[in-house]
């Protein structure tokens, strides 16, 4: 029985082999990828490839000193041609799966709870606010920037974490669980809490290095005698329902889309209750196509101002090491969306740090304080349409981990990380 798998996993390691060869990456074992990736510090050669009237992708390499250096591809978009949604799902997918037909371009965001125990994870992966098809399917937890689209023209503004909602027809405010030194409301406003007040944490494991996880005891709302706890979850048809009531707190934070918590029992809120956000920091809803929380600001993680983020990531990209990252930013009718490429496993093509991040970022002549994260790590990638196939980007050294002992590692260069949200950029015809 071991005979026929070991020789299909040989097969699919020269296939990956022949692939990775033919990018220009002299790969000799693609299992010895998970500790040396070494053969990804390529320097690509500059190009400007054109995509479609008012898109084109830039690739160019920049020296980072003492032989480091990070490959950066720039995707610029002019938005009176090119228009932009956010596509989020619960279930994951592949960002070229997602160019073709009209689809120019997908690009990997944004920051999202990852785990690598597939039997715990969230209910819905976005962290902080997502809206999905004209529906707020989370709000957020803590003020944040956010990628916010009305009629595919997208604006990134800083959403304060209130609001209001209607839940079972009646009105009542929200306050994200994360906005600390909020005075208490004495109308009684509900909490917010979600699967971004997890904290990942991390633990060695042999074969891959590390690997991320909760602890599923510790991940649940306070508990407190006089609260109760409403868990909304998001259902095919069905809208925002409520789905659970936990009387004292105690709600694991990953067993719905979001959890409402009240001082006390409200009586509009029964099981299968439609729970309806109706404004985020004086925005209306209501005008919103689709959205999505983004990472710091560079100048802010440069500035070490990125606590909103920190424990809900584990080791966070916002630390002085390089990562690979995603930035995003909105200029004169363009929208920007750059890669700074890294593997993770090399000495000398790792990223960037957010010092140096934010250096290039001016001297490409864009304020660091208006470029966003919207990425910070593997995920980093674009998928673009040319001669009639997707291609891609950033992230070449992706490996999908083993479940198993006994599984062994598979290149996924070409795929990358399987995502949960990305943005979508299409001619405005």
């Amino acid at each position: 029985m071991t005979a026929p798998t070991a020789l299909a996993r040989s097969d699919e390691d020269r296939e990956a082999i022949r692939a990775l060869r033919a990018y220009g990456y002299d790969v000799p074992d693609v299992q010895a990828l998970a500790r040396d990736q070494r053969a990804f510090a390529v320097r690509v050669t500059d190009r400007d490839l054109p995509l479609a009237p008012g898109a084109h992708l830039k690739s160019r390499c920049v020296e980072l000193g003492a032989g480091s250096f990070t490959n950066i591809h720039t995707l610029t978009l002019d938005l009176e041609a090119i228009q932009a949604e956010v596509h989020s799902r619960t279930d994951t997918f592949h960002l070229p799966e997602l160019v073709s037909g009209s689809v120019l371009a997908a690009v990997s965001g944004s920051f999202a709870f990852i785990s690598d125990d597939p039997v715990y994870q969230p209910a819905e992966p976005c962290l902080d606010l997502c809206c999905r098809n004209g529906t707020v399917i989370s709000p957020p937890t803590v003020e944040k920037p956010a990628l916010l689209v009305r009629d595919g023209q997208p604006t990134i503004a800083t959403l304060k974490a209130t609001g209001t909602l209607a839940l079972g027809g009646r009105p009542y405010r929200w306050i994200g669980s994360k906005v600390y030194g909020a005075p208490p409301d004495p109308a009684g406003t509900l909490t917010v809490y979600g699967a971004a007040n997890c904290q990942i944490r991390y633990r060695d494991h042999p074969r891959t290095g590390f690997l991320r996880h909760v602890d599923r005891p510790s991940n649940v709302t306070p508990l407190s005698d006089s609260a109760v706890d409403y868990v909304v979850t998001s259902g095919p048809g069905r809208g925002l329902r409520v789905s659970q009531i936990r009387p004292g707190g105690g709600s694991d934070l990953f067993s719905g889309s979001f959890i409402l918590r009240a001082d006390r029992p409200v009586a509009a809120a029964a099981l299968g209750t439609l729970v309806e956000i109706t404004e985020i920091a004086g925005h209306d809803v209501r005008t919103l196509e689709s959205g999505i929380s983004l990472g710091s600001s560079v100048a802010d993680a440069a500035n070490g101002r990125t606590t909103a983020y920190d424990a809900s990531l584990g080791k966070s990209p916002f630390r002085s090491t390089r990562h690979a990252r995603t930035l995003i930013g909105l200029n004169d009718g363009r929208l920007v969306l750059q890669i700074l490429d890294g593997a993770p496993s090399t000495d000398t093509f790792r990223g960037a740090t957010p010092q140096e991040t934010a250096e290039l970022c001016a001297a490409d002549g864009f304020d660091p304080h208006h470029v966003y994260h919207l990425d910070g790590g593997a995920s980093s990638k674009i998928a673009y349409q040319h001669a009639g196939a997707p291609r891609a980007v950033g992230s070449m050294h992706y490996l999908r981990w083993p479940t198993a002992p006994t599984e062994p590692f598979r290149w996924q260069g070409l795929e990358g990380r399987a995502l949960h949200s990305a943005i979508v950029l299409k001619p405005r015809s």
